[in-house]
């Protein structure tokens, strides 16, 4: 994925005032008074019926002409993954009252364009975080005893749930938890931090990617295959977490997953070449590689991780895609800004936007990593226009929440890369 790196965790972050929001597409650091306490659901919900705003804009606003939408007693709810789950031990998110906006310790990345979340429920986040770890250490034994601070680090348990607040108990969070932790194994020891290397890494992705998409041989060589399921700690990862999502989700929604997972391994492949041979791309050129090594499996298993399921063909549709496509694009750009001194001090020339921009555009670093805001800033509106457009055309009730459930998971990377300080700290530009 874009990688946020090292394995990740389970402790929660702590907890400090929250900084202030800058709506605005530039790079000012004055600041503005945070809106009142809403809920996740209805940030999203706002944000998409709203629309985007400016001049010929106001008749893509939908918040005058709907109310948030009702459940829709049609929707399927996904049955929990066997084996037998522990029972949830924590109320479901619609039982909870509205959370005060997210206190947690972290800077935002002055002018950055985002919306403040709801601090995640301490309760879930405790038991996500104890699941997982049992998880990663007994059923799958995915790092040695020294990467445990590592992992602990990661705090994938507020991570999930600050992204997934509709998920209707434990179990669902827990199927994107999985796939969360399996595909950053993969990042760190193929690509990256624990061994990885671009040299031979098509080989190794590809094998791995059997694990999602099964290998059909002959009964001579299929044995083979399966034994090489359980031969390192990426492997294991990928191969339960989508065992458990299987039973859960639908035929398309797992066969969605699988083609996200493709396009995350292509992008990987892309970067890896250019690693090879030194060459720094161009800016468009790195975005359309991101585009691929992104965050999008994520946000698309919104609706199996709510229980519900929004249809292929209505998943298909281009205006979909498009909003589908900048939303991981947006929150893709989020890792980049602020994983960006994280990556200065690794060994080697570590490409994200702030970087090419300097080499491609000859900019100071300051400047380059401001031009990336803008960007960033861009695309995330380009993703409310889109979301708004297919809200407005199509205001069924699955793609109204699916849409929701896109924008609350960006806001929520956005938290999580904000907050975790363990991992993350801001150059200093300002």
């Amino acid at each position: 994925m874009p990688a946020p790196g090292p394995l990740g965790p389970t402790a929660p972050a702590p907890q400090q005032p929250t900084p202030s929001i800058r709506p605005a597409v530039s790079a000012s650091t004055e600041p503005v008074t945070p809106p009142a306490p809403v809920s996740a659901a209805d940030v999203g919900l706002r944000r998409i019926l709203g629309g985007p705003t400016g001049l010929g804009t106001s008749s893509l606003s939908l918040a005058r002409a709907l109310k948030p939408p009702a459940p829709d007693p049609h929707m399927a709810v996904a049955p929990d993954p066997a084996p037998a789950p522990e029972p949830d031990q924590v109320p479901p998110a619609s039982s909870v009252s509205a959370s005060p906006v997210s206190s947690s310790e972290g800077p935002v990345v002055p002018g950055l364009y985002h919306h403040p979340v709801p601090e995640p429920d301490p309760a879930r986040v405790e038991e996500v975080s104890r699941r997982i770890k049992r998880w990663a250490e007994d059923e799958v034994q995915l790092y040695p005893e020294e990467w445990e601070g590592q992992f602990d680090g990661f705090s994938v348990g507020r991570y999930m749930v600050a992204c997934h607040p509709d998920a209707p108990g434990i179990d669902h969070l827990m199927l994107a938890t999985r796939l969360m932790v399996a595909e950053n194994a993969l990042d760190d020891c193929y690509c990256e931090d624990h061994g990885g290397s671009p040299i031979g890494l098509g080989g190794r992705i590809l094998l791995a990617h059997t694990t999602l998409d099964h290998l059909h041989t002959t009964p001579e060589y299929a044995p083979e295959w399966e034994e090489s399921l359980g031969s390192d700690a990426p492997r294991r990862a990928y191969r339960s977490a989508m065992d458990y999502f299987v039973r859960a989700a639908t035929p398309s929604q797992s066969d969605r997953y699988r083609h996200d997972m493709a396009r995350l391994h292509m992008g990987y492949l892309a970067e890896a070449a250019w690693a090879q041979t030194g060459y720094v791309p161009e800016v468009w050129e790195y975005l359309a590689m991101r585009q691929f090594n992104n965050f999008r499996p994520c946000p698309t298993i919104t609706d199996t991780v709510g229980g519900y399921e929004l249809p292929a063909d209505l998943h298909a549709l281009p205006k979909m895609q498009r909003a589908i496509a900048l939303a991981g694009n947006a929150a893709t750009i989020v890792n980049d800004l602020y994983s960006y001194t994280k990556e200065l001090d690794s060994p080697g020339l570590h490409l994200n936007l702030p970087v090419v921009i300097a080499r491609r555009e000859q900019l100071s670093e300051r400047d380059a990593y401001l031009k990336a805001v803008e960007v960033h800033n861009q695309l995330m509106h380009a993703f409310e226009a889109a979301a708004a457009e297919v809200a407005a055309e199509c205001p069924l009730p699955s793609v109204l929440r699916f849409l929701r459930g896109v924008a609350t998971w960006v806001d929520g990377n956005h938290d999580w890369h904000r907050t975790n300080t363990y991992r993350y700290s801001l150059p200093d530009f300002w």
